[in-house]
Protein backbone atom coordinates (compact mmCIF):
# COMPACT_ATOMS: atom_id res chain seq x y z
CA UNK A 1 0.00 0.00 0.00
CA UNK A 2 0.97 3.43 -0.69
CA UNK A 3 -1.55 5.81 -0.31
CA UNK A 4 -0.52 9.98 -0.68
CA UNK A 5 -3.38 11.99 1.38
CA UNK A 6 -3.69 15.50 2.42
CA UNK A 7 -0.96 14.42 5.41
CA UNK A 8 1.36 12.96 3.53
CA UNK A 9 1.76 9.47 2.18
CA UNK A 10 0.99 6.32 3.94
CA UNK A 11 2.51 3.01 3.15
CA UNK A 12 2.42 -0.22 4.94
CA UNK A 13 5.17 -3.33 5.37
CA UNK A 14 4.74 -6.88 6.55
CA UNK A 15 6.01 -6.53 10.15
CA UNK A 16 9.05 -8.07 11.85
CA UNK A 17 8.11 -9.79 15.36
CA UNK A 18 11.44 -9.17 16.82
CA UNK A 19 12.84 -6.13 14.66
CA UNK A 20 9.57 -4.32 15.42
CA UNK A 21 8.87 -5.43 19.21
CA UNK A 22 10.10 -2.79 21.21
CA UNK A 23 8.07 0.11 19.17
CA UNK A 24 5.57 -2.14 19.31
CA UNK A 25 5.80 -2.53 23.14
CA UNK A 26 6.04 1.48 23.47
CA UNK A 27 2.98 1.71 21.29
CA UNK A 28 0.73 -0.97 22.86
CA UNK A 29 1.39 -0.58 26.37
CA UNK A 30 1.04 3.46 26.19
CA UNK A 31 -2.24 4.99 28.05
CA UNK A 32 -4.12 6.10 24.59
CA UNK A 33 -3.69 2.29 23.77
CA UNK A 34 -5.93 1.02 26.41
CA UNK A 35 -8.96 -0.92 23.94
CA UNK A 36 -5.33 -2.64 22.47
CA UNK A 37 -5.38 -4.71 25.99
CA UNK A 38 -1.68 -5.09 26.35
CA UNK A 39 -1.45 -2.06 29.19
CA UNK A 40 0.81 -4.82 31.50
CA UNK A 41 2.61 -6.52 28.34
CA UNK A 42 6.24 -6.96 28.58
CA UNK A 43 8.36 -6.60 25.60
CA UNK A 44 8.62 -10.33 25.48
CA UNK A 45 4.90 -10.46 25.45
CA UNK A 46 4.61 -8.29 22.65
CA UNK A 47 7.25 -10.35 20.99
CA UNK A 48 5.21 -13.40 21.40
CA UNK A 49 1.99 -12.25 20.19
CA UNK A 50 3.52 -11.11 17.26
CA UNK A 51 5.61 -14.11 16.48
CA UNK A 52 2.12 -16.16 16.90
CA UNK A 53 0.52 -13.82 14.15
CA UNK A 54 3.38 -14.08 11.96
CA UNK A 55 3.26 -17.98 11.60
CA UNK A 56 -0.71 -17.64 11.64
CA UNK A 57 -2.63 -18.35 8.17
CA UNK A 58 -5.15 -16.21 8.99
CA UNK A 59 -4.10 -13.80 10.65
CA UNK A 60 -1.41 -10.98 9.40
CA UNK A 61 -0.24 -7.44 10.85
CA UNK A 62 1.48 -4.57 8.99
CA UNK A 63 3.60 -1.79 10.66
CA UNK A 64 2.18 1.21 8.76
CA UNK A 65 4.27 3.95 7.73
CA UNK A 66 4.01 8.18 7.69
CA UNK A 67 6.23 9.80 5.51
CA UNK A 68 8.85 6.67 6.02
CA UNK A 69 8.29 6.86 9.48
CA UNK A 70 6.39 3.96 11.62
CA UNK A 71 3.32 5.67 12.62
CA UNK A 72 0.51 2.74 13.01
CA UNK A 73 0.11 -0.45 13.21
CA UNK A 74 -2.55 -2.66 10.90
CA UNK A 75 -3.51 -6.21 11.35
CA UNK A 76 -6.29 -8.19 8.79
CA UNK A 77 -7.70 -11.32 9.59
CA UNK A 78 -10.24 -13.89 8.46
CA UNK A 79 -13.16 -13.77 11.02
CA UNK A 80 -13.97 -17.69 9.86
CA UNK A 81 -10.72 -18.85 11.62
CA UNK A 82 -9.73 -15.63 14.31
CA UNK A 83 -11.23 -13.83 16.66
CA UNK A 84 -15.16 -13.87 15.92
CA UNK A 85 -15.18 -17.70 15.37
CA UNK A 86 -18.85 -19.05 16.53
CA UNK A 87 -19.61 -15.34 17.34
CA UNK A 88 -21.41 -14.51 13.70
CA UNK A 89 -21.91 -16.17 10.24
CA UNK A 90 -19.17 -14.77 8.34
CA UNK A 91 -20.25 -14.29 4.35
CA UNK A 92 -17.89 -15.11 1.77
CA UNK A 93 -14.98 -11.83 1.15
CA UNK A 94 -15.01 -10.66 5.20
CA UNK A 95 -12.13 -9.62 6.07
CA UNK A 96 -11.73 -8.59 9.71
CA UNK A 97 -9.03 -5.50 10.77
CA UNK A 98 -7.80 -3.66 13.28
CA UNK A 99 -5.33 -0.27 14.00
CA UNK A 100 -3.73 1.28 15.47
CA UNK A 101 -2.26 4.74 16.14
CA UNK A 102 0.47 5.36 17.57
CA UNK A 103 1.02 7.50 20.17
CA UNK A 104 2.51 11.03 19.49
CA UNK A 105 3.36 14.18 20.92
CA UNK A 106 2.67 16.05 18.10
CA UNK A 107 -0.76 14.96 16.68
CA UNK A 108 -1.46 15.79 12.90
CA UNK A 109 -4.99 17.14 12.77
CA UNK A 110 -7.00 14.42 10.21
CA UNK A 111 -4.53 11.59 10.78
CA UNK A 112 -6.12 8.87 12.29
CA UNK A 113 -9.38 9.41 9.80
CA UNK A 114 -6.57 9.19 6.98
CA UNK A 115 -5.16 5.93 8.41
CA UNK A 116 -8.53 4.39 8.89
CA UNK A 117 -8.51 5.45 5.17
CA UNK A 118 -6.07 4.35 3.98
CA UNK A 119 -6.23 0.82 5.26
CA UNK A 120 -9.98 0.53 4.05
CA UNK A 121 -8.27 1.30 0.48
CA UNK A 122 -5.87 -1.36 1.21
CA UNK A 123 -8.13 -3.88 2.37
CA UNK A 124 -10.52 -3.13 -0.49
CA UNK A 125 -7.91 -2.70 -3.56
CA UNK A 126 -8.01 -7.27 -3.22
CA UNK A 127 -11.06 -7.45 -5.55
CA UNK A 128 -11.92 -10.91 -2.94
CA UNK A 129 -12.73 -8.52 -0.20
CA UNK A 130 -16.62 -7.47 -0.34
CA UNK A 131 -16.60 -6.77 3.24
CA UNK A 132 -14.68 -5.30 6.54
CA UNK A 133 -15.37 -6.51 10.16
CA UNK A 134 -14.89 -4.96 13.05
CA UNK A 135 -15.13 -5.68 16.79
CA UNK A 136 -13.99 -2.63 18.87
CA UNK A 137 -15.21 -2.60 22.68
CA UNK A 138 -18.60 -0.94 22.91
CA UNK A 139 -16.77 1.86 25.29
CA UNK A 140 -14.53 3.14 22.39
CA UNK A 141 -16.56 5.73 21.21
CA UNK A 142 -14.26 7.62 19.65
CA UNK A 143 -13.30 4.29 17.23
CA UNK A 144 -17.25 3.57 16.87
CA UNK A 145 -17.41 7.77 15.38
CA UNK A 146 -14.10 7.13 13.31
CA UNK A 147 -15.55 3.97 12.18
CA UNK A 148 -18.91 5.30 11.18
CA UNK A 149 -17.28 8.20 9.44
CA UNK A 150 -15.97 5.65 6.79
CA UNK A 151 -18.30 3.70 6.21
CA UNK A 152 -19.24 0.82 8.78
CA UNK A 153 -22.61 -0.01 10.22
CA UNK A 154 -22.85 -1.28 13.94
CA UNK A 155 -25.23 -4.42 13.83
CA UNK A 156 -24.98 -5.43 17.00
CA UNK A 157 -23.04 -6.37 20.49
CA UNK A 158 -21.47 -9.74 20.90
CA UNK A 159 -19.61 -10.84 23.75
CA UNK A 160 -16.02 -12.26 23.18
CA UNK A 161 -13.48 -13.69 26.10
CA UNK A 162 -11.84 -10.46 26.70
CA UNK A 163 -14.70 -7.65 25.96
CA UNK A 164 -17.71 -6.95 24.63
CA UNK A 165 -17.81 -5.52 20.93
CA UNK A 166 -19.62 -3.76 18.88
CA UNK A 167 -19.90 -6.33 15.56
CA UNK A 168 -19.98 -3.71 12.73
CA UNK A 169 -19.45 -3.95 8.96
CA UNK A 170 -18.73 -2.06 5.94
CA UNK A 171 -18.99 -3.02 2.29
CA UNK A 172 -16.92 -1.83 -0.81
CA UNK A 173 -19.94 0.43 -1.28
CA UNK A 174 -20.56 1.62 1.82
CA UNK A 175 -17.07 2.79 1.83
CA UNK A 176 -16.69 4.08 -1.53
CA UNK A 177 -20.16 6.05 -0.72
CA UNK A 178 -18.76 7.32 3.06
CA UNK A 179 -16.09 9.13 0.53
CA UNK A 180 -18.52 10.96 -1.71
CA UNK A 181 -17.55 8.71 -4.65
CA UNK A 182 -20.12 7.52 -6.69
CA UNK A 183 -21.18 3.92 -6.95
Amino acid sequence: MSATTGIGTLTVRPLDPLKDAELLHSWVTHPKAAYWMMQDAKLQDVEREYMRIAAHEHHHAYLGLHEGRPAFLMETYDPRYVELVGLYDPEPGDVGMHFLVAPTDRPIHGFTKAVITAVMDELFADPRTRRVVVEPDVGNKAVHALNEAVGFVAEREIDKPEKRALLSFCTREQFLAARGVAV
